[in-house]
């Protein structure tokens, strides 16, 4: 429980309904939604809009989309919202145009936006409102105008040499040439135009006519392979989710390409090195922690792709082999320089968002656009920002995560729920691009290792990876990271913070629904 002597706040509590995003508008929506006969998967859907209009480093139409859905009584189900590279692009030809890399500025890095594809098929298969209502309270706010957010405009403010390389994205994301002022009020009528005609068209409105034409003929401009064929033929997928048992709970996440596994892993080799002995706030604790990500982002680095191009060995990755072998490589007391190599099998910014419903229906819901704006590739008469979720990619060939035709990234985007004996217990997700499943690991560790409620364990300092070294938000105390670099970590000082996070937590005795969001955002938590 928290201290109420200090700074912060504690979870909202709720008897029917919950929402948690990371901007008051969209959690303001996303209640009026559901007040007005709308259930959790309109409600997502809803607030993802206006988060397009309202935190557009982090989220937009031109990104991607992955989400769980839980209805009491039945089946997760997930939808991949994944785009696809371009029918036309492959590493040959990259090659042949002298193209070693995939920069955030180039149109190579730009997949097909899967966004859009999959709210429309989860408002068709789950939703109960049109796709009108939906959009009309985002369509509101980008044609009248809203103010800009503390933390939306720090993101805008650094991001504003980005964007001033592509003309579409001078005008419409710096209006007199530069990025808006936190309190100012700003407005994005092309983008409204662009809402309106989703809304009257779905996902012909932006897959087909006009404005996908414009996107193709925008990244053609630039070198881009993209044809109208390609978006047209761009889909969401119902896909099976995965799930393993941690902590008596059942942890689902998306299957790759999304890396959601990642978390699981992380947390099964906690287990067995009986990381919760140590206090939540101690040297050990982010220790283990993190001796445990280098494992686990290895094995993704080694394994994890589009499952339709590759074979990704999810069964031996969640197996309990698997996490002792890795488990038993950690030295408890000092950093490793090299845990060796992963065992392979025998033969062988964003914004997330959650809602839960008067029904119970549960959805962990993720839009991104990768990089903060992106590509930063803005078409000048819809004003679509477009992603460069192709630097998902890797140009070696012989990698399972090469680029390919028609081929999905390795994906960083990674809602999640817990279930316990099949009811949803925890709906949650963290932001903050390659930190996504150390995030996840934080957050559940605090709730159930710890006993922390949903906001304390979002509010928790972290650390993470910056390239070859540790860096510390500023609420980890210098004696733990003192004692850290004792064990041969270097850790430094970091000068903002790592991601975000919502969670709701059902209470199966209460049935109390708790949010939080995290105070890294501008977000809130809102129920009734």
């Amino acid at each position: 429980m928290r201290d109420f002597a200090l700074p912060g706040r504690s979870p909202v509590l709720g008897t029917k309904a919950m929402c948690a995003t990371s901007h008051p508008q969209a959690s303001r929506v996303a209640l009026d939604i559901l007040r007005s006969g709308g259930n959790a998967v309109d409600a997502a859907i809803a607030a993802s809009a206006v988060l397009t209009v309202v935190e557009p480093a982090m989220t937009g139409i031109g990104g991607d989309c992955f989400a769980l859905i839980h209805r009491p009584g039945k089946d997760v189900r997930a939808v991949n919202g994944a785009g696809c590279a371009p029918a036309g692009l492959s590493i040959e030809r990259l090659r042949e145009a002298g193209v070693n890399e995939l920069t955030q500025h180039s149109a190579h890095a730009v997949t097909v936006p899967g966004a859009i594809a999959a709210w429309c098929h989860m408002r068709e298969t789950f939703g109960a409102l049109e796709m009108a209502q939906l959009l009309a309270p985002a369509i509101d706010l980008a044609r009248g105008g809203f103010p800009i957010a503390a933390r939306v405009g720090t993101d805008w403010a650094g991001a504003a040499t980005h964007l001033a390389q592509h003309a579409g994205a001078r005008k419409h994301f710096l209006p007199h040439g530069e990025a808006p002022a936190i309190g100012s009020v700003m407005r994005f009528p092309a983008l409204a135009d662009t809402l309106e005609t989703i809304a009257r068209e779905g996902r012909d409105g932006f897959y087909s006519g006009p404005n996908a034409e414009e996107m193709v003929a925008t990244l053609q401009a630039m070198g881009g392979t993209h044809t109208v064929d390609d978006f047209a033929n761009q889909h969401a997928s119902d896909v099976t989710p995965v799930f393993s048992r941690t902590r008596g709970l059942d942890l689902y996440q998306l299957p790759p390409s999304n890396s959601g596994i990642v978390a699981n892993l992380m947390l099964h080799i906690l287990e067995r090195l009986g990381a919760d002995k140590h206090p939540p706030l101690s040297a050990k604790r982010y220790h283990l922690a993190l001796e445990a990500a280098r494992l686990a982002y290895a094995m993704r680095d080694m394994f994890i792709a589009d499952p339709e191009h590759a074979d990704v060995p999810v069964a031996h990755i969640l197996s309990d082999g698997f996490a002792d072998e890795l488990a038993g490589r950690i030295d408890p007391d000092r950093r490793t320089d090299d845990l060796g190599p992963i065992p392979g099998p025998p033969g062988s910014d964003t914004i997330y968002l959650c809602v839960v419903d008067e029904n119970g229906m549960a959805v962990s819901f993720i839009n991104s656009v990768f990089s903060a704006f992106g590509s930063g590739i803005v078409t000048e008469n819809s004003g679509i920002l477009l992603h460069n979720r192709g630097q998902g990619f890797v140009l070696d060939p012989d990698h399972p995560n090469a680029l390919a035709p028609g081929k999905r990234p390795l994906h960083t985007l990674v809602p999640a729920m817990a279930l316990r004996d099949g009811r949803a217990e925890l709906v949650f997700g963290v932001m903050g691009a390659l930190f996504q499943p150390t995030g996840q690991m934080y957050v559940l560790a605090n709730i159930y290792d710890y006993g922390m409620d949903v906001q304390e364990a979002l509010d928790f300092p972290r650390i993470f990876f910056e390239g070859d070294h540790l860096e510390a938000e500023p609420g980890v105390p210098p004696a733990i990271v003192e004692e850290l670099n004792s064990m041969g970590h270097d850790v430094r000082p970091r000068g903002e913070a790592w991601g975000g996070g919502q969670a709701i937590h059902i209470s199966g005795n209460t049935g109390v629904l708790a949010g939080g969001s995290d105070p890294r955002k501008d977000g809130c938590a809102l129920g009734y």
